[in-house]
């Protein structure tokens, strides 16, 4: 497989909580993933601080192969914060997320840092760029979903809207939200940046989600209240902005 032409280092974060079942083979899969590609990279798991020994094996992990980060936070909670956090404790020019269960396929990472390397400020992992990026899901759930993607279309750049804006998958330069103070809060960071960052030109790339292999979904009540506080502020700032002053 040839290697792929990325000029500085890829930085992947991989948030986790209570992830003990999923981290080592995740781990594992992505480094073959990397290291075929030829980038220069590193994992940095960052770790709200699991109770199933999660931390316990990044770290043993970190010891022999100096790619592999962990960085704990106690006493925190929320994905936006988590991924933030990762990419400040990288120095990478390329910065990714993806979940640690399986359900974002490591091996659509090569596709993604692809597009990056053809002149993509940002590379998403997109669930609805074809058909059967959500086969298996319940009708509800795919009614959700959809949903919530609709809702986003007033707030993306008409330049540049997705298909996919609440993806947790994907690749953005570095350069394109270096000075953005982004909300910690939530797990839609995706969307914030779409609407806020420096992006001119976006990939998105299909995947079909897929099924979690282990753990429990972080998905509940209280990560809706915060999606639709996102869309809330988010509105408000767009208003701003259109506002004669």
């Amino acid at each position: 497989m040839a290697h792929l032409t990325i000029q500085g280092k890829f930085g992947l974060v991989i948030p986790t909580l209570n992830e003990a079942g999923n981290i080592p083979n995740i781990l594992r899969k992505v480094q073959e993933v990397l290291f075929a590609s030829g980038v220069n990279y590193e994992v940095i798991i960052v770790d709200d601080d699991s109770h199933d020994g999660t931390g316990e094996i990044v770290a043993k992990h970190a010891e022999t192969d100096g790619r592999i980060k962990l960085l704990t936070r106690k006493g925190k909670r929320g994905l936006a914060g988590a991924i933030l956090s990762g990419w400040q404790f990288t120095d990478a020019d390329l910065l990714g997320v993806m979940d640690a269960d399986f359900q974002h396929p490591p091996e659509l990472l090569r596709d993604l840092l692809a597009a990056m390397s053809n002149g993509a400020d940002l590379a998403i992992g997109s669930r609805y760029v074809r058909e059967n990026g959500t086969a298996g899901w319940n009708p509800a759930r795919r009614l959700i979903s959809s949903a919530g993607t609709w809702i986003t279309l007033p707030l993306q750049h008409r330049a540049i809207r997705v298909k996919d804006p609440l993806s947790g998958f994907f690749v953005v330069r570095r350069s394109c939200i270096d000075g953005i103070p982004f909300h910690q809060q939530g797990f839609k960071l995706l969307l914030e940046i779409l609407v806020r960052a420096r992006i001119a030109h976006v990939t998105e790339v299909p995947f079909h989600f897929g099924v979690r292999r282990s753990g429990r979904s972080k998905a509940n009540i209280r990560v809706a209240m915060e999606y639709f506080a996102l869309l809330g502020r988010l509105s408000r700032e767009a208003i701003l902005r259109t506002s004669p002053q």
